[in-house]
């Protein structure tokens, strides 16, 4: 195969059945189920990182290496699965992605390493590629054929219902088989996933030659770039930015990797990505949108959460906020589903934009004292707003794809999935950074504000090594662990107005993106307009 090879003549596509609510509800039920498996496999881990690294005896610098590994795998390998679907049919990638994964995660019960669950996550992340592909076409095709941008909305939503489920099955899974059993709930859900998958099988499409000898050297550069990158952007709020020398060089390697993809797909009459296409100006402002409203959504994982679990919040007490953001997440599918309109594609997302600035605002107020009772209202908002956003960013650049050809609907794949997956890096990333200098900040304040000379914090002292009085009796001593509450109360403090400055920043960041999507859809529909009014005007002439 050669750049200059000619791309095999297709047959005609076959004539799909006629729809029916038995073959949409089916269809509708497999994609449900592989949407739900994707998002587990991406959040059973993540949001259950804490308890894992005891069991695998990892600091949490190496416990990060599990998500940095599945988020990796997943936002590369998405460069070759769109053409491996055009030339071999997406149902075998599918199974090649979960048997792999189903291969790994056995292996890894048996050896239980950290070693072989960086594996696993990486493994996990190859198949997720194919099923977030595989959601989205079964829901496709689950709807009529005149509805659907309902189904694009729907396929794209379901592995985000799986965000606060996983914190609710999680509890009966570590409970009953530690970290066991969320690697085993994966196993078993990839399983019924290929069942599924080959018991129903989508409508085939002709089979076309698509890969050529350099797409492979392309994925070559581009993967390690990628994987380099988001390990740095994983890595560097733990062992801190300027204080690792080999950050610096993954960054710089990272660099000259990406260059270097971009001299050789610049330079190809057939590129894998089409960065002439992608670099436009419309696609670039789709891509930092993209990536911003991915910082501003990681206020949930990084912010919400991180702040209960500071105060002791573990998901257990986290039931009732998981079912708020999951009906919430339900009902912005649901809504978007219906009301979206391809024509003004920016309105949910300009409402999503308000709604997360609005829920950030009301987080930010928290205190000491915060329950998940009191982020009931601002995390729906936050969870229904994502629900919105999602779709309509997909819809914004998806059908230029399909309009142009088969070959820019893998670059389009690419910046989705590449925008996505750093822009959730890159958020938590910031996020984290942001609290921890914050809360240095914080900390210095309250703690110069601390002296035994002032006769409140002497007092306060005095009260609290007043718990130690039946079992310490030197003063001396009780006074010591008293000074010690005294500075773990100021620690705590010091980090729930860190957190609070990450909220107001997230609803200033919410805010600045609203008002500079609203200003380009104000723009295009003055162009609009400036364009009938011409086109009138040379039809009367």
């Amino acid at each position: 195969m050669t750049d200059a090879a000619a791309v095999t003549p297709a047959q005609a596509p076959p004539i799909p059945p006629p729809w029916t609510w038995a073959h949409g509800l089916s269809y509708g039920a497999v994609s449900l189920l592989l949407g739900m498996t994707q998002g587990l496999g991406a959040n059973l881990i993540n949001n259950n990182l804490p308890w894992i690294q005891g069991s695998l005896g990892a600091y949490t610098s190496e416990a990060t290496w599990l998500s940095i590994a599945y988020t990796a795998a997943n936002a590369t390998i998405g460069l070759l699965a769109v053409k491996f679907r055009f030339q071999y049919g997406l149902r075998l990638f599918a199974d090649l992605g979960l048997g792999l994964f189903i291969v790994i995660g056995l292996a890894h019960l048996l050896s239980n390493d950290l070693r072989s669950a960086i594996a696993v996550r990486a493994a996990a992340g190859m198949a997720a590629s194919a099923l977030s592909t595989l959601t989205l076409l079964y829901m496709i095709e689950a709807v009529p054929p005149e509805r659907r941008v309902m189904g694009i909305a729907l396929g794209v939503g379901w592995a985000q219902l799986a965000l606060p489920l996983s914190r609710l099955v999680s509890i009966d899974l570590l409970g009953t088989g530690q970290w066991h059993g969320l690697y085993l709930a994966e196993i078993g859900l990839s399983v019924i996933c290929i069942a599924s998958v080959n018991l129903l099988r989508l409508t085939p499409v002709p089979r076309v030659q698509m890969f050529e000898w350099r797409d492979f050297l392309t994925f070559a550069l581009f993967a390690p770039g990628i994987a380099l990158l988001c390990v740095v952007l994983g890595q560097g709020r733990y062992v801190w930015w300027f204080d690792t020398p080999w950050l610096g060089w993954c960054l710089a390697a990272s660099i000259v990797l990406l260059a270097a993809t971009a001299l050789v797909e610049l330079h190809r009459k057939k590129p894998l990505i089409h960065l002439r296409w992608l670099t436009t100006a419309d696609l670039l402002r789709l891509l930092v949108i993209i990536l911003l409203f991915r910082i501003v959504l990681s206020e949930q994982g990084v912010g919400a959460f991180g702040l209960l679990q500071t105060l002791g919040m573990t998901n257990d007490q986290m039931v009732g906020l998981s079912w708020v953001m999951f009906f919430a997440t339900l009902a912005g599918m649901v809504i978007v589903a219906l009301t979206i309109d391809p024509e003004h594609i920016s309105t949910p997302a300009l409402i999503a934009l308000l709604m997360v600035a609005g829920g950030a605002w009301l987080d930010s107020r928290s205190t000491s004292l915060t329950r998940p009772e009191q982020m009931f209202l601002s995390q729906g908002m936050i969870a229904f707003a994502s629900a919105l956003f999602l779709p309509a960013a997909l819809l914004a650049g998806f059908p230029r794809a399909i309009k142009m050809g088969q070959e820019y609907i893998v670059s389009f794949i690419v910046l989705f999935s590449t925008g996505q997956t750093i822009g959730a890096l890159g958020g938590t990333a910031f996020l984290g950074t942001l609290m921890t200098i914050r809360e240095r900040v914080h900390s210095a304040q309250i703690v110069d504000r601390l002296s035994l000379t002032d006769p409140q914090v002497a007092l306060r002292v005095r009260q609290l090594s007043g718990s130690y009085a039946g079992v310490l009796t030197d003063p001396a001593l009780r006074s010591g662990e008293g000074a010690a509450l005294l500075a773990q109360q100021a620690t705590r403090e010091a980090t729930v107005l860190a957190y609070n400055d990450v909220f107001a920043t997230v609803a200033l960041m919410a805010v600045l993106v609203f008002f500079y999507l609203l200003f380009l859809r104000i723009r295009s529909d003055l162009r609009l307009r400036r364009q009938a009014r011409a086109a009138t005007l040379a039809e009367a002439n």
